[in-house]
C-alpha cells in the first residue's frame, strides 16, 4: 500500500558533487567546531546535544543560518531569525503557504528530498539545522560544511524541537516566551469552545492520488491533542507513516464531528480537487459534511510536518470554524 512518509531527507549528490561544491569557496568546508562566519561572540561556542544524541558545538550567537525542513523554518522565524537557506515545504516551490511572506526572500537550497549540497555551501552557514536527517553519508557532508543540528526526533513533537532549535541559536527565552503563550491561547480557546472540546475531529488530507488521514505522531495531532479533542477511528492510532491513505470506499473513516480537509497545493496537480471532491456521493453522505461542519484548509500548514506559528496559526482556524 501506497504510503505518504516524513522520513528523513534522502541522499543527495556523491561525494565527488560534495567536493565540488567545496571548492566554490576557500571556508566554507571548514571544521564543524569553527564554522564560516563563526567570528561572533569572540569565537565562543555552545555544546549542546542534538535530536540524535550528537554533541555539536555552535557559535554562540549564530548570524547565518540553513534551515533543511518546514519545522525549522517555521522554529526560526518564531525565535527571530531569518535563515540565509530553506528547503521547500512538501507540495510547494519554497516555503509552505503560511510561512511564505515571513520567508520571502530566503533562497531555495533542497526540497523535502534532500539538500543540494553545492546551494548549501554556497549560503555561508555557521548552523544548519536538519531537521530530521537520518541519512549518516548527508550528515557527514553537511557537518563539513558547517555545525549541523538535527532538530526533530522520532516523535516530532514540535515543542521540542522549538527548545532545541532556541538552544542551537541561542534563544532560549524566546522559546520559553513562545510556548507560555501558547498554553495560554490553547486555554482560552478551549474555554470558547466548551462542549465542543470533547467532540471529535477528524483531519485529511487530499490529492491526486486519493485521501488520506491523519494518525497519532504528527504535528496536527498533538495540536488537537493539546485541545482536549477526540480523534475517530484509525486517527486514535500511531501511524506507520506521515499520514495514511484511504480508498474512495472507504471515505466514511475520515468522518467525525468535524472535519478539517485540505491540499497541500491550489495549484498545480492539486487546483480544483476540493472542488471536485466536494462532488462525489461518498463526501456529501458524512455526518461532518451533512451538519455543515466541514471546514477546507491549508494542507501545507495542518497536515505537514508543522511547527510553532503553524500551531498557533491552526488555532486560529479552530476558532474561527468551530467557536460560534
Amino acid at each position: 500500500m501506497l504510503r505518504f512518509s516524513s522520513r528523513g531527507l534522502a541522499r543527495p549528490a556523491v561525494a565527488a558533487t560534495f567536493l565540488a561544491a567545496c571548492a566554490l569557496t576557500t571556508t566554507a568546508c571548514g571544521s564543524p567546531e569553527r564554522a564560516p562566519g563563526a567570528d561572533d561572540a569572540a569565537g565562543k561556542t555552545v555544546r549542546l546535544t542534538d535530536a540524535t544524541g550528537t554533541t555539536v558545538k555552535v557559535p554562540a550567537a549564530a548570524k547565518r543560518v540553513v534551515a533543511l525542513s518546514e519545522m525549522d523554518l517555521d522554529s526560526a522565524l518564531t525565535l527571530g531569525v531569518k535563515p540565509v537557506g530553506l528547503t521547500a515545504g512538501r507540495g510547494q516551490h519554497g516555503a509552505p503557504g503560511y510561512l511564505a511572506e515571513r520567508a520571502k526572500g530566503i533562497p531555495v537550497v533542497g526540497a523535502v528530498t534532500g539538500p543540494d549540497i553545492e546551494k548549501v555551501v554556497r549560503s555561508r552557514p555557521d548552523v544548519i539545522l536538519a531537521g530530521q536527517t537520518a541519512d549518516a553519508q548527508v550528515l557527514k557532508q553537511l557537518r563539513r560544511i558547517a555545525p549541523t543540528v538535527v532538530t526533530v526526533d522520532r516523535t516530532k513533537n514540535w515543542k521540542k524541537s522549538l527548545q532545541l532549535t532556541a538552544k542551537a541559536l541561542g534563544k532560549d527565552d524566546a522559546a520559553e516566551k513562545f510556548l507560555t503563550g501558547y498554553d495560554t491561547k490553547v486555554g482560552a480557546l478551549k474555554k470558547e469552545l466548551g462542549d465542543r472540546a470533547g467532540t471529535s475531529v477528524s483531519v485529511a488530507r487530499y490529492s491526486a492520488k486519493g485521501t488520506a488521514v491523519m494518525q497519532q505522531g504528527v504535528f496536527i495531532s498533538d495540536v488537537l491533542k493539546d485541545l482536549g479533542f477526540k480523534r475517530p477511528g484509525v486517527q486514535n492510532e500511531k501511524g506507520e507513516g506521515h499520514s495514511t491513505p484511504i480508498s474512495d470506499e472507504n471515505l466514511r473513516e475520515i468522518d467525525g464531528d468535524w472535519l478539517f480537509i485540505g491540499t497541500l497545493s491550489t495549484a498545480g496537480p492539486d487546483a480544483g480537487l476540493l472542488d471536485k471532491l466536494a462532488t462525489k456521493p461518498a463526501y456529501r453522505q458524512l455526518k461532518a459534511v451533512h451538519d455543515k461542519h466541514a471546514t477546507m484548509i491549508d494542507g501545507s500548514k495542518w497536515t505537514s510536518l508543522g511547527g510553532a506559528e503553524a500551531a498557533v496559526s491552526v488555532l486560529g482556524d479552530i476558532r474561527k470554524a468551530m467557536v460560534k
